[in-house]
C-alpha cells in the first residue's frame, strides 16, 4: 500500500469535484476547491477522522468495501477506480459488466466525421452508436432492434426473423444450427436493398472467427454478467462453427476490420479502418475511410443515405 500516494490521489479526486456534481447544496463560499472531507466521508459511509487519515497518509489498510463507497462517492471513473485499488494494495474486482453508455463527446465526435463511416462496439459486439454514414453503407441500425445489432450474433447466428416465414428459413428461433460466413454474416444486409451481402464470404468467416476468439477474452474480463453469459451460451446452442472456435481456447487482440463492403446500390466499396480504444468503458470506435479508388463511391453513398432501403431489390 502507497499511502503517499493514495492520500494524493484522493485529495485530487475530492478538490475536483463540486457540491452539485454530488447533489449537495452549494452553501456559503468556499475557501478552496472541491468537497469538505467531511463531505466525501459522508457520501461514503465512513468516519470523517478516518477519511482525514487517509488523505494524511495515516490511515490503516482500508477494506475493499471502503474503497468502493469512496470510489462511488468521488465519482471515479473504471480506469480511476482500478487506480484507486491498485494504490491501497488489493486488486480491484472485476467490473460489473459491459458498458452500453457513449459519452456525449463520442457521439459528437462520431457527428463531426461527414466523409467516414463511424460506429461504436461494445466488449460484446454491439453496435451502441454510428453517424449516418455508417447507417448508409452497414445498415440503418436505428430499425433494428437491440438484439440485431449485436455483429457477432449477426456472424453465427443470422438477424432475428421473428419467425415470419419470410421464405429463407434461417432466422434464430428456428432450431437449426447455423454456420458463420454462409450469408449470416454480421450486418449481411437483411433488409438492405436487393438484400446483398455487406461482405464477401471469405471476410465474413474470418471476422465471424476473429470474433469469437475476442469474445473468449470478453467473457473472462465479466465472468458473472448475465448478459455475456447469455450470449456465449446462446452462440454455443445456436452455432456449430462457434461451438468449434470456442473449444478450441484461441485468443486474439481483435479481429480484422478493413475491408471491401458490396454495397447493393454502388457496389464494391473498399476503406480503410482506424480503431480508437474507449478503455474506460471497455468500447471501441470504428472510423472507415475510403480507400483509394473507392473515394468516389463513398462519397455518392453519403448523399443517397439510408435511401437505399427504399430501392427495390
Amino acid at each position: 500500500m502507497d499511502r503517499r500516494e493514495l492520500a494524493g490521489f484522493l485529495r485530487s479526486r475530492r478538490e475536483r469535484l463540486t457540491p452539485a456534481d454530488v447533489g449537495l447544496p452549494a452553501g456559503p463560499r468556499r475557501r478552496t476547491p472541491g468537497l469538505r472531507r467531511e463531505e466525501v466521508a459522508q457520501l461514503a459511509y465512513i468516519s470523517a477522522e478516518y477519511y482525514t487519515r487517509l488523505e494524511q497518509a495515516r490511515a490503516p489498510h482500508p477494506s475493499r468495501e471502503v474503497l468502493a463507497q469512496l470510489a462511488r462517492a468521488l465519482r471515479l471513473s473504471d480506469a480511476e477506480r482500478d487506480h484507486l485499488h491498485h494504490l491501497a494494495g488489493t486488486p480491484p474486482g472485476p467490473p460489473a459488466g459491459p458498458s452500453r453508455e457513449v459519452r456525449q463527446s463520442i457521439t459528437d465526435l462520431l457527428h463531426r466525421l461527414p466523409e467516414a463511416a463511424a460506429i461504436v462496439l461494445s466488449a460484446t459486439y454491439e453496435v451502441i452508436a454510428w453517424n449516418d454514414l455508417a447507417a448508409a453503407l452497414m445498415e440503418d441500425f436505428s430499425a433494428l432492434p437491440r438484439r440485431d445489432r449485436n455483429l457477432i450474433r449477426r456472424a453465427f447466428l443470422g438477424p432475428y426473423e421473428h419467425g415470419n416465414g419470410n421464405g429463407n428459413g434461417h432466422g434464430h428461433g428456428h432450431g437449426h444450427k447455423h454456420e458463420a460466413g454462409n450469408g449470416h454474416e454480421a450486418g449481411n444486409g437483411h433488409g438492405r436493398a436487393g438484400g446483398g451481402r455487406l461482405y464477401s464470404d471469405s471476410e465474413a468467416a474470418e471476422f465471424a472467427r476473429t470474433a469469437a476468439q475476442h469474445l473468449r477474452t470478453t467473457a473472462a474480463r465479466y465472468p458473472d454478467d448475465p448478459e455475456v453469459t447469455e450470449l456465449v451460451d446462446e452462440l454455443l446452442t445456436g452455432s456449430e462453427e462457434f461451438a468449434r472456435i470456442w473449444t478450441a481456447h484461441d485468443v486474439t487482440g481483435r479481429p480484422t476490420l478493413c475491408r471491401t463492403f458490396e454495397h447493393p446500390l454502388v457496389g464494391p466499396i473498399a476503406v480503410s479502418c482506424d480503431v480508437l480504444d474507449i478503455a474506460d468503458r471497455d468500447q471501441r470506435v470504428l472510423i472507415y475511410t475510403a480507400a483509394p479508388g473507392s473515394e468516389e463511391a463513398l462519397r455518392l453513398l453519403s448523399v443517397i443515405g439510408t435511401q437505399r432501403m427504399d430501392v427495390p431489390g
